[in-house]
């Protein structure tokens, strides 16, 4: 089955707890491919391997001890100039991983991890899992306090130049096991940096799934998916970069502990008042697990931290299904900050979360507009997958 296909499958997050990779594979509704993977006698693929590396910054990440590492982390760490690729064997990695080093006298950020790639060395995205279970309101073993949404993360991101392929970064921290827990963010992914790309990948969590933002409000990172599926949620999508969702495959997710809609949200940008540009999502779907109209296509997010946010969101030639509310697709967050005020437009969508019954509710591009709305406008001169 070709790889965009194995993509777009509706698949289940959860089993991550699973031991083993046999285990996983089944409670990911994988078939038998990644478990066979794992027992491989070349873990690394085409990709070489320690004896026969593709080039001298490549480096080889394998939990069965095949490789220079047997975690992400520890190549992460070991990359300590800019250019290095990591190679990732088959399994689940269950840990959390930052990649970029802050120089700790002057606070910049090193070379450390700079122009990175990540290769999952199977064919199959589901084959390479990198995944943890920390929320919002987890507590730190070190009794100092809650993780918060940003260190909820179980990946991060923070460093300029990054791509991945074919690679699922997962949070599996369920509200249900934890009722005592109110901040039940968990992210799988926090990206701040400048031209960070990721092809044939996939999200998975719940609430703050995929965190697309920057490193500070004056920032305007640029960040490019291709193909991409990504579920959750609420606000399962969200920050400020400067985002393109290229054929990417977004769905939401059922849910019993809530009686009535609206069940979630896919996109929450937040995007800086001086940003021309925010979340664009071209030639993608939305589908859902959740009952017809269950779920809003966005909300704005207008942080505490920066109260002159205008939210962009440009959703254009994208399949809305049933679970979208064509009636009132968008709601706010806060009443202060009405969706109307910021940056919200569709063109030619299909489906039938796309159909226009109250043009009000659904504000449209014009043709006109519509040229300025595109992949190569939002990136400017960084052409992803090129350099």
């Amino acid at each position: 089955m070709p790889l965009h296909e194995h993509l777009q499958r509706p698949l289940s997050r959860r089993g991550f707890l699973a031991a083993g990779t046999v285990a996983v594979g089944a409670a990911l509704g994988l078939a038998a491919g990644p478990a066979l993977a794992a027992t491989r006698p070349r873990p690394f693929g085409r990709y070489g391997s320690p004896a026969a590396r593709l080039t001298p910054l490549t480096l080889y990440v394998d939990p069965r001890g095949r490789g220079d590492f047997t975690n992400v982390q520890a190549a992460v760490t070991a990359a300590t100039g800019a250019g290095y690729t990591l190679v990732i064997a088959p399994g689940v990695y269950r840990e959390t991983v930052t990649a970029g080093v802050t120089d700790p006298a002057t606070g910049q950020l090193t070379d450390a991890g700079r122009e990175m790639t990540w290769l999952g060395a199977d064919g199959d995205p589901r084959a390479v899992v990198i995944v943890y279970n920390n929320a919002n309101g987890t507590r730190k073993p070190d009794g100092s306090g809650t993780y918060g949404t940003s260190g909820s993360a179980t990946t991060l991101i923070r460093t300029d130049g990054f791509t991945a392929r074919r690679i699922t970064f997962a949070n599996d921290w369920l509200r249900a096991e934890h009722p005592d827990i109110t901040g039940t963010q968990a992210v799988a992914i926090k990206v701040q940096g400048d031209r960070s790309a990721f092809f044939d990948c996939r999200f998975l969590g719940h609430q703050d799934t995929l965190y697309a933002d920057s490193f500070a409000l004056g920032v305007f990172a640029r960040q490019y998916y291709a193909r991409c599926y990504i579920e959750g949620d609420v606000d399962f999508v969200f920050g400020r970069a400067t985002a393109v969702y290229d054929h990417c495959h977004f769905r939401t997710l059922n849910r019993t502990d809530l009686a009535a809609a609206p069940y979630g949200f896919v996109f929450a940008p937040s995007t800086a008042v001086a940003n021309p540009r925010g979340y664009l999502v071209t030639h993608s779907r939305v589908s859902s697990q959740a009952p017809d109209g269950y779920y809003k296509l966005a909300r704005p997010w207008v942080p505490g931290s920066d109260t002159t946010a205008r939210p962009m969101l440009t959703v254009r030639e994208t399949a809305l299904g049933a679970g979208i509310d064509a009636v009132a697709p968008y709601t706010n967050m806060s009443d202060t900050y009405p969706w109307q005020s910021q940056r919200f437009a569709e063109y030619r969508n299909t489906g039938p979360g796309a159909v226009i019954g109250v043009p009000e509710n659904r504000p449209q591009l014009t043709a006109e507009q519509a040229e300025s709305a595109t992949r190569e406008v939002y990136l400017g001169d960084w052409k992803p997958g090129r350099r």
